[in-house]
């Protein structure tokens, strides 16, 4: 089975003239195949949070919010798992007016973008992707139809592929793609390479749009 964690870091604002949205925009996919190394990887989230996490409120790791040292511990833990990084960062600066002024369909392409890299070809069994939810109910009708139009080609009809919107909270796979694909935005919107340099071994497509 495979286990696929699609999260996004930046935004999708265009108007630099009288606001300041990010210059770059990153949807990047954790992928994990077997049941087994993705119990490892879940379980790897819930240590860090028990372990470096002094509260009984309820916590979760966000790239943003949660200190290097801790992120390091945590890939400390979860660097032996078997799992993929693929990513695609948007330079918004080049994306055409007419096209920005359409938010849904800039977020979904680069979602098949990436999703294009990943060799869901030789997939044998069931293909799990979860979304960290942020989408209307219509919009994750829209999302859903369009990827799985996009991947009728490339998966075996007898692959069952499950799309699931999920708040980050409750699914710790989220939270741990949370944090890669928070240093990767890094990377491009900050030159900042601290938290990328410690996990770039996973990378296997890293690449920029425009």
């Amino acid at each position: 089975m495979w286990f696929l964690y699609l999260d996004e870091s930046g935004d999708l604002g265009f108007d630099f003239f009288s606001k300041k949205p990010s210059r770059f925009f990153t949807v990047a996919i954790l992928a994990v195949e077997g049941i087994d190394e993705n119990r490892k990887l879940i379980k790897a989230v819930r240590m860090t949070i028990r372990r470096k996490f002094k509260t009984k409120k309820p916590v979760e790791l966000k790239g943003v919010r949660t200190r290097i040292e801790i992120k390091r511990y945590f890939y400390n833990l979860v660097s032996s798992v078997p799992f993929s990084i693929y990513s695609l960062t948007l330079n918004k600066r080049r994306v055409y007016d007419e096209l920005a002024a359409n938010k849904d369909r800039v977020y979904n392409f680069i979602a098949r973008k990436v999703l294009d890299q990943i060799p869901m070809e030789v997939a044998r069994t069931r293909i799990q992707l979860y979304i960290d939810r942020s989408k209307s109910k219509s919009e994750i009708q829209e999302f859903n139809s369009y990827l799985e139009r996009q991947l009728k080609g490339r998966v075996d009809p007898r692959v069952p592929l499950n799309i699931d919107h999920i708040a980050s909270c409750d699914n710790p796979g989220l939270q741990a793609a949370d944090l890669f694909t928070w240093g990767i935005h890094r990377k491009y919107e900050r030159q900042d390479l601290l938290w990328y340099e410690l996990f770039k071994e996973k990378m296997r497509y890293d690449e920029r749009y425009l």
